[in-house]
């Protein structure tokens, strides 16, 4: 840890002037960011005698190693770019509000040619309008069938609905008249885009106009003594009342605003919020915070309307209601309303109810807050007391000088040598982040694959840190600018920063502790990679499965952890999850290797003309027997392509007479050996970690063992 003192500016330095400012640690990572009207004094309260900051903040400013500042013109535009860099950098001294739960929204994607309306969950779309939160997916469910009545308006997934085109049939929907399959021409894109746009008219709170129309049409139809389509406008119009009156009054003025409530102690906070459009609830949602941060709950509700809507930036404010109604007023509340106006479009205010319904309303949606704070407590979902005495018994036991913060752990996984995959899971602050998760394909001196776990081990622990040589490397003289970042003897340096918001690199920065699967043999290969790489700065142990015995490098004996202690179940979670993560990335290779077929390495040929081969020649054994003539009068064929066919299957072994496209998995359509990465893999990798997201690498396959494929 650093001393303050140690890297703060020079006196008369730091601007008196409106800005963002970021701490970053001793390996470039942005550790905290904020704002302030004068970067002068709030940079300066973080330098004054350490025993006067709160624990929260000397803990920060003893992990930090620089600070960094830039200028900007308002106080609206520091809000911003404050909201863009916590976003961005997600520093872990920032107050972030997790959702307790994913909350289902009602989607129309407005922005296809025949919007859909579908529940939808995670991170927003760009072009999709979206209704809610709601508790419950079945409400939506419920609401959106009785709207089809009135607005038939396409649910269907894209293969149903390429499926009925093809066909020239609609789906079920279509017959009830509870679509207006567009899939079969029945209504005009022009057409199908206006009824969507009705449907989130209605949505929106605009009932009104529509009941009304429905009402001048059936008086109409019955005028004309049309009574058949009048007793169908009846029951339209009875459907409409319906999916309205499931939501409630609560506002009799038609009030569109966002009621939100705090409830919380010294360590955490629950946020609960109600989206009251036209005088209805239209959705609710909640949220659970960890105070890393020293802060009142004036600055809670500022970042939480950062958070809250500063998503908002790509839908245009669509969602931004035109009053906001908070506990506590936020310290800066014209600039949070100046930027909401900006959002909107229009005059935003923020402001606390004092009286009447709203403040009534404001009371409920605190007992829902008190309520949620009670039951995260009782699930002890993000408890960080015992996440911190976790981490404590761990730092204790191991001897580490701080706590592990960022634990990282390796497990290798293979099926008898064959496919040797690897993977590396993080955890940060005791939690798991996913989002750094990486597997590894174990290719071995010669690309056959590693001799042992051992070889396989320290490999990837070879590969890994590598990597973060170079990143780091990388990431200090190319993103930052080596003349910036540092001083003449390479510690980071304080001071101004130009707008970079450039991303972190993925590998610059080391874990605190490295834990590998495996006992005394995998520690040591492990510690022999990191030897060599001369890396002395990150600890490492291994956690044995037999008797869950703790081993670090150079010990006879290994380390004994309690059964009960919170440690041992912190290393146990992360050990379990790697070897979850390696499991998932050996099947799936395993699966496509089993499927891999010897036409996947012809130049040229993607799958869309080995399905054409395959159609017309019904089977490899009479593809192989082909000419180049033969095989270039297939539609898509040229005779290039034909001829590298060609010689790629009389380069193939011989495989057995049912050698056809059913039978994967047999020898003869299998084009790697047992163990090599698929095609492409070695050459584009590199010493590359693979990313959890790349297809091909990591997946949840649940492929048979070979020897079920010939039963």
């Amino acid at each position: 840890m650093a001393h303050p003192s140690t890297y703060r500016p020079a006196p008369g330095e730091i601007p008196d002037s409106p800005g963002v400012y970021r701490f970053r640690d001793e390996h470039g990572r942005v550790v905290y960011v904020g704002k302030a009207k004068s970067l002068r004094q709030r940079l300066n309260s973080y330098f004054q005698d350490p025993a006067n900051l709160h624990p929260r903040t000397y803990t920060m400013v003893t992990t930090a190693a620089a600070v960094e500042w830039t200028v900007v013109p308002t106080e609206v535009a520091a809000l911003a770019l404050e909201y863009s860099w916590i976003k961005e950098f997600d520093p872990r001294f920032n107050v972030k509000y997790r959702d307790d739960k994913s909350y289902p929204y009602l989607a129309v994607t407005m922005a296809d040619q025949f919007p859909r309306v579908q529940v939808m969950r995670g991170a927003k779309r760009k072009g999709t309008r979206y209704f809610g939160p709601y508790a419950h997916a079945w409400a939506i469910r419920e609401t959106v069938d009785l709207l089809l009545r009135v607005f038939p308006v396409r649910t269907c997934s894209s293969g149903v609905f390429k499926r009925a085109a093809q066909q020239g049939r609609p789906c079920l929907l279509g017959y009830i008249d509870k679509c207006s399959a567009p899939c079969v021409g029945r209504i005009s894109p022009e057409d199908h885009q206006a009824l969507a746009q009705d449907f989130c008219d209605f949505m929106a709170g605009d009932a009104a106009r529509f009941t009304k129309r429905l009402t001048a049409r059936m008086k109409e139809a019955a005028a004309e003594l049309d009574y058949e389509r009048a007793a169908r406008l009846r029951d339209d119009i009875a459907t409409l009342e319906r999916a309205t009156e499931r939501n409630a009054v609560v506002l009799a003025d038609g009030t569109d605003a966002d009621i939100f409530a705090l409830s919380g102690d010294e360590l955490e906070a629950a946020v609960q919020v109600f989206h009251v459009r036209d005088g209805r609830i239209r959705g609710q949602r909640g949220w659970v915070v960890e105070k890393v941060e020293d802060l009142d709950d004036a600055e809670l509700v500022e970042h939480l309307l950062q958070q809250v809507y500063g998503s908002e930036t790509d839908g245009g404010g669509a969602n931004v209601p035109r009053e906001v109604l908070v506990p506590v007023l936020p310290p800066d509340v014209e600039q949070v309303q100046a930027w909401l106006t900006g959002l909107r479009g229009s005059r935003v205010q923020v402001r606390v109810p004092q009286r009447g319904d709203k403040r009534e309303l404001a009371a409920t949606v605190r007992k829902n807050a008190e309520h949620a704070l009670m039951l995260h407590r009782t699930r002890r979902a993000g408890d960080l007391t015992t996440r911190s005495q976790a981490l404590q018994e761990i730092q204790e036991a191991l001897n580490l000088p701080s706590a592990p913060l960022r634990i990282e752990c390796y497990d290798v996984s293979h099926n008898q040598g064959t496919y040797q995959s690897a993977s590396m899971v993080v955890f940060e602050d005791g939690l798991a982040r996913k989002s750094e998760y990486r597997s590894f394909i174990i290719r071995g001196p010669e690309g056959q694959g590693a001799r042992d776990d051992t070889a396989a081990m320290h490999e990837v622990i070879t590969r890994r840190f590598r990597r973060y040589l170079s990143d780091r490397a990388e990431a200090r003289d190319l993103e930052l600018g080596a003349d910036d970042w540092s001083d003449d003897d390479g510690r980071p340096r304080s001071g101004p920063i130009d707008e970079r918001t450039g991303k972190p690199t993925r590998f610059a920065y080391p874990p605190n502790l490295v834990v590998v699967d495996g006992g005394p043999p995998q520690v040591a290969a492990a510690a022999a990679a990191l030897a060599e790489l001369g890396i002395d700065d990150v600890a490492l142990c291994g956690l044995a499965k037999r008797l869950e015995e703790v081993w670090v490098p150079g010990d006879d004996y290994p380390v004994i952890l309690q059964r009960s202690s919170e440690g041992l179940y912190l290393l146990q979670r992360v050990r379990d999850e790697a070897h979850r993560f390696a499991i998932n990335a050996h099947r799936n290779r395993r699966s496509k290797g089993m499927t891999a077929s010897v036409l996947d390495d012809v130049p040229g040929l993607g799958p869309a003309r080995q399905a054409a081969l395959l159609r017309y020649f019904g089977s490899v054994k009479r593809l192989k027997a082909a000419s180049v003539e033969e095989i270039a009068t297939v539609p898509g064929m040229g005779e290039r392509t034909a001829a590298a066919v060609v010689a790629a299957l009389a380069g193939s072994a011989p495989g057995p007479e049912a050698a056809d496209v059913e039978s994967v998995g047999t020898e003869s359509a299998v084009a790697a050996p047992a163990g090599d990465a698929p095609a492409g893999a070695a050459a584009s990798d590199g010493d590359r970690p693979v990313n959890s997201s790349s297809p091909g690498d990591v997946g949840a396959g649940t492929a048979a063992p070979a020897g079920m494929l010939d039963a």
